[in-house]
């Protein structure tokens, strides 16, 4: 062990005085240095998306984008890009649970041979508001109510409904917060999307209009949410998993896409583009599916990579531009503010945030400077250096500005195209079946229902504009009164790729916790077990306490979790196996566990008379509940473990549609 100076240190337990029993001496250098440092760990921390969690990856295309840019990662379908990838809430602090209602972020950083990419996501296409002036506002609003600094991390307070109230630009984006989209079960089956829209550029000098989309393999699934409250005291749930399936090589897989527009077609849709309250609608415009993502690495220091990193929107590359949407524009100044502000003006320096290309230019000193310049010249330009750093062409690979024409009158006003705030909240409306349905009014009415009566009136009314049954179902709970002289929006139109019920569905990673008892049917036991980890599935062993648990013929598991330690919130479905020595204790835990998993709509299997087990629950059959009635019992159970809920059971954790 060493001081930060390189002094080899004798003792670190034991701070210099004057005898054992005598005051401290200040001379004490190493002391001082220890607790000097541990004062200043902390950095500022960041306003929004304060807590987040990181991993490392690579990304490579399927085939050449050379038809649509000349961004050089896009172009070799053998060559792969290494990224970073920093997963967060926007509203909580760092300290906040990660299953809270809230807007998620996915932001990479793709560190190409011409300098670093980021694209900044997150799990909604759209977003609150049209105009970056009022990103202070919206956050105000969202934070912690400054008279009483709580609620933390949470929407469920009078300043945000009152927010969203007047300013009505907001109400597509509610629904997609009301929905289940706002808790994702896992980072590694959440979605990503750029929200703005920005350019492609081509050798040619041709240009594009797209949509970044970044889309999970093992599909869009999300927490219910009375799992998602009752995980809140598990602070750490998505990190967990995250680290976790990385660490036993389950790598998170998602496919890069965008959606495209040509430039001559910018006014054809019944939309603005540059609107981010708009999303393109995917049976319109198609999705191009370009390039895969992997996450195959941890992080090694949390702070050191995770909350060093720094993400920006203007770090693009040649034949990447951006568009003139005003919120990613008042983004382009704030988030290079921001990061100077929490890093310092050489943040670019730090190891995770540094290219891997050669970078070089005029830029001096400043704090925490890694780089160490050489030479007396810090000009362009300049004959002394044989003017290095030099610029270079456009045509020889210097990033070049799309030359988009610009004109018009200074003006402070919102373009007559953003002013139709009713037409795809609606969209979004009739694209959810009758479940999700329920799931937003639901949604709606716990979070207004910690509201004031004003601001529950003043949301009721901006329902009005949007559905009527919508509005109707809310007032029913609040005790509100639907406004009569709205008429709801007209739209008939839906989008089944809005809808969670629409994504892939597979077996892959899911956890199904096996509930053994000492003296199981080992050889039955043995043979599903190793058919559903055949599938990919997760099999955690469930006993009455941690070790071994023991059946016949040999065979023997070690406990993943015990009666104690598991919970069914964790799990995505459970097998109870009923042969053994059965004790009440595991009659009483099973019991427990198969009613939660039930409530949640999640499969269970039951093999070797575990129906005794679980007989005094009277669960309704469905689909969902599977027994060894036969001998594809476990091809059956793996497909109930796909399918993750069954909807059609009876269930009171949602009010009705009126």
């Amino acid at each position: 062990m060493t001081s930060n100076e390189g002094i080899t240190i004798s003792d670190d337990e034991n701070t210099l005085t004057a005898g054992e029993r005598g005051p401290t001496l200040i001379e004490d250098f190493l002391s001082r240095e220890k607790l000097a440092h541990f004062d200043r760990e902390r950095i500022p921390e960041r306003v929004v998306h304060a807590r987040g969690y990181g991993a490392h990856g690579e990304f490579q295309p399927y085939e050449s984008l050379a038809d649509l840019t000349m961004a050089d990662f896009l172009q070799d379908p053998n060559k792969k890009t290494p990224l970073f990838v920093r997963f967060s809430q926007v509203v909580g602090s760092k300290g906040c649970n990660e299953t809270n209602r809230d807007v998620r972020g996915f932001s990479i950083k793709f560190y190409t041979d011409e300098g670093n990419f980021d694209l900044i996501a997150i799990n909604m296409p759209v977003f609150f508001i049209q105009d970056a002036i009022k990103f202070p506002d919206l956050i105000h609003a969202v934070k912690p109510e400054p008279d009483t600094e709580y609620p933390q991390g949470q929407t469920d307070h009078n300043t945000f409904w009152d927010f969203m109230a007047n300013n009505k630009e907001t109400a597509h984006m509610s629904l997609w917060i009301a929905s289940n989209r706002a808790f994702p079960k896992s980072f590694r089956t959440m979605e990503g999307y750029g929200v703005h829209t920005f350019r492609l550029v081509n050798k040619e000098g041709k240009s594009y209009f797209i949509k970044f989309h970044i889309k999970p393999l093992l599909g869009v699934h999300s927490l219910i949410w009375d799992e998602a409250q009752r995980l809140g005291s598990d602070a750490d749930f998505h990190r967990r998993d995250l680290w976790e399936n990385i660490d036993i090589g389950n790598y998170p897989e998602y496919e890069l896409a965008i959606q495209v527009i040509k430039e001559e077609d910018e006014f054809a849709y019944d939309f603005d583009l540059l609107d981010p309250t708009k999303l393109w609608p995917e049976e319109d415009i198609p999705l191009r599916r370009i390039g895969k993502i992997i996450l195959n690495r941890n992080v090694e220091n949390v702070f050191a990579e995770t909350e060093q990193s720094a993400f920006h929107p203007g770090n693009i590359v040649r034949g990447i531009d951006f568009s003139n949407d005003p919120l990613l524009q008042g983004r382009l100044f704030s988030y290079t503010d921001a990061q100077q502000a929490r890093l310092g003006p050489n943040h670019q320096q730090l190891p995770i945030n540094r290219p891997v290309c050669p970078f070089a230019n005029n830029q001096r000193d400043g704090a925490s400077r890694l780089v160490i310049d050489r030479g007396k010249v810090a000009y362009h330009r300049n004959g002394l250096a044989n003017n290095t750093p030099y610029t270079v062409p456009g045509t020889q690979g210097g990033f070049v500005t799309y030359p988009s024409t610009v004109e018009g009158h200074k003006v402070r006003s919102t373009a007559s195209s953003f002013k139709d705030h009713y037409s795809q909240a609606r969209m979004f409306w009739n694209s959810m079946t009758e479940v999700e349905k329920r799931q937003i009014i639901g949604a709606y009415c716990f979070e207004l229902g910690k509201c004031g009566p004003f601001v529950r009136q003043e949301w009721v009314d901006v329902l009005a504009h949007i559905s009527t049954e919508l509005a109707k179902s809310v007032s029913k709970e609040l005790g509100t009164t639907v406004p009569a002289d709205v008429e709801e929006s007209p739209v008939t139109k839906s989008s089944p790729a809005l809808s969670l019920q629409n994504t892939i569905f597979v077996p892959d990673t899911l956890r199904v916790a096996v509930f053994l008892a000492q003296g199981f049917d080992g050889p039955g036991v043995s043979k599903v077990l190793e058919t559903l980890a055949a599938a990919k599935l997760r099999v955690v062993i469930v006993h009455d306490t941690l070790g071994t648990v023991s059946g016949t013929e040999g065979i023997a598991y070690e406990v993943h979790d015990s009666f104690l330690t598991g919970s069914p919130l964790v799990y995505d479905g459970i097998l109870i196996v009923g042969s053994g020595n059965i004790t009440p204790y595991f009659t009483y835990t099973a019991q427990k566990f198969t009613t939660d998993i039930y409530n949640h709509f999640k499969p269970i299997g039951i093999i070797q008379k575990g129906d005794a087990v679980l007989e005094p629950l009277g669960l309704s059959a469905d689909e969902g509940i599977v027994t060894d009635s036969d001998s594809e019992f476990a091809s059956r159970f793996i497909k109930a473990m796909a399918k993750q809920r069954f909807w059609n059971r009876p269930s009171f954790l949602y009010p009705a549609m009126v």
